[in-house]
């Protein structure tokens, strides 16, 4: 159910199906497959099995004029499993390659003492995967530094509409080596990266995350 508000946030709330079965997410592509690089052991992350498909909807004007379109996450944290229970797009400003302001959204996170459990975005007309754009985004939503608490669970996903192979992606950078190499990295706009130290890929398809059709979520457009 979607209720629009003139000059106000969207309020979604999905209806759970009757027994709705929840599945993991698993690596679609072994070039992203999940490796032990995790220095932390991390909790489980929730989303709804109808969000990647609801943000495709709310971002379709940009995707039509392949512009990117940005989405954060909060989560609420019950017996040690996130549940990523809001959608929050911010104002942004949507080129070819990146769309994210941070205005906002610690307010809503705030008020709901919801956790920034990661980021959601289109790629238009690319393929399914992490750019170093999208590595240098993700840094932070996995250090948490805005909130002051470390969020290693943070979870990227990408949605390109136009890969005939995969259209999404759930990632996050491999730790520690991701995280080191983007950590003492400089560089702004489309970039190469060096190979981590221990040859690992610098980032990773997630196992930690589960699609629960189950799960009930808001959105807040801002835009």
């Amino acid at each position: 159910m979607v209720t629009h508000y003139p000059s106000a946030p969207i309020s979604c709330t999905e209806v759970p199906p009757n027994a709705g079965q929840v599945s993991q997410v698993t690596a679609a592509d072994s070039r992203y497959a999940y490796s032990d690089s995790a220095i932390h052991v991390l909790k489980n992350v929730h989303i709804s099995a109808q969000l990647t498909d609801d943000f495709l909807e709310l971002a379709r004007n940009n995707t039509n004029n392949d512009l990117e379109t940005c989405g954060v996450l909060g989560a609420s944290l019950k017996e040690e499993t996130f549940y990523a229970t809001t959608l929050i797009i911010p104002k942004q400003k949507s080129t070819s390659s990146s769309a994210l302001r941070e205005e906002e959204i610690f307010n809503i996170q705030n008020d709901r003492s919801l956790f920034p459990v990661g980021w959601i975005h289109t790629h238009p007309s690319q393929s399914c995967f992490m750019s170093s754009i999208d590595l240098h985004t993700q840094y932070p939503y996995q250090l948490a530094v805005a909130m002051q608490v470390m969020v290693p669970e943070a979870i990227a996903i990408v949605v390109a509409p136009t890969d005939k192979t995969r259209n999404y992606g759930i990632f996050r950078l491999t730790d520690p080596s991701g995280m080191n190499v983007v950590k003492e990295c400089e560089e702004n706009g489309f970039h190469p990266h060096r190979d981590s130290t221990d040859g690992r890929p610098l980032y990773e398809q997630c196992s930690h995350v589960y699609i629960n059709p189950n799960l009930r979520f808001e959105i807040f457009d801002l835009r």
